[in-house]
């Protein structure tokens, strides 16, 4: 196994790196950014692959399924990282996209030795979700080589659920047990192993792409706005109104008046402005068009 482990590219040692310790400040943070600025480049072979786990992100929602994160260490907590932003930025509810951490909530914030080595409890943890068909399940691991999301995604496999997985070397092992395999290589770390660094950008970067390019793909995103945020304290509350003015070019005072009227709601107050409707028609319009604000523009003003 440690033999293995040493193959990977994520455990290499990094050539430009070797003498780290007798740089000054400027030279390290040069040679971070620099190492850095080619993890993009590391993304861009796989976008045919990301894209076609959105489409199959956008379908599991559309049927009512989930998306759900699995991973271990600093993967895990990109996970839930991801989950977490989702209900305030596109109003989903909390069940809608999630994620599981090995060794629990308490991983976040401290390291659980030995979490990640089970694939049982891997599995276990997934099991406890009632994972089903209707859902799609990311395994994040940097090595592409952790126990635990393996047994996540045996589990998943098992219901037939739709399964992809996010590693950052060739020919990863949880690739295996994954519809859709998404290997990003962006090379050794500076720090020998260490991959929170360019690993984790690298994921981060993917997560964003799935979790945004999805939520567009089910409506939740008008022109380049982010019409079904949640309005939860007073930035976003003014957010709100500035998407309102910027899409329907009213002032502030009647965007704040017609978003108190929607409860601080964007899409019904955008469309009851640009449709010339009622709050109740709006609503109405909204649920038949399954929530996409733009179809729903175009039938009020058909009308």
């Amino acid at each position: 196994m440690e033999e293995r482990l040493g193959q990977l590219v994520t455990e290499r040692s990094n050539s430009r790196s070797t003498r780290i310790d007798q740089m000054s400040a400027l030279e390290i943070v040069s040679l971070m950014n620099d190492e850095d600025g080619n993890v993009a480049a590391s993304i861009k072979s796989e976008l045919p692959q990301i894209a076609r786990v959105i489409d199959a992100i956008a379908d599991s929602f559309q049927r009512g399924g989930r998306l759900i994160y699995i991973g271990a260490g600093t993967s895990g907590r990109l996970g839930v990282l991801d989950a977490s932003e989702c209900p305030p930025t596109f109003r989903t509810p909390p069940e809608m996209v999630q994620a599981i951490i090995a060794g629990g909530d308490q991983a976040m914030r401290t390291a659980i030795e030995g979490a990640e080595d089970s694939k049982d409890q891997g599995e276990a943890d997934l099991a406890q979700l009632n994972v089903s068909k209707e859902d799609l399940v990311v395994g994040i691991a940097a090595s592409g080589r952790t126990p635990y999301v393996m047994g996540a995604l045996i589990c998943a496999n098992k219901v037939g659920a739709a399964t992809a997985a996010i590693s950052c070397n060739k020919n990863a092992a949880i690739s295996q047990y994954a519809d859709f395999p998404i290997e990003i290589v962006v090379g050794p770390e500076i720090l020998t192993g260490s991959t929170r660094l360019k690993a984790a950008t690298a994921q981060k970067m993917v997560l964003n792409m799935l979790s945004t390019a999805s939520m567009i793909k089910v409506g939740k995103v008008y022109r380049n706005q982010m019409v079904d945020l949640h309005a939860s304290n007073e930035k976003l509350v003014q957010r709100a109104q500035n998407i309102v003015m910027d899409i329907t070019g009213v002032k502030s005072q009647e965007a704040a008046s017609i978003l108190q009227q929607t409860n601080h709601e964007v899409k019904p107050a955008i469309l009851m402005i640009l449709g010339g409707v009622s709050l109740a028609k709006a609503n109405q319009l909204l649920q038949e068009t399954n929530g996409f604000l733009r179809e729903a523009i175009e039938i009020a003003r058909q009308k």
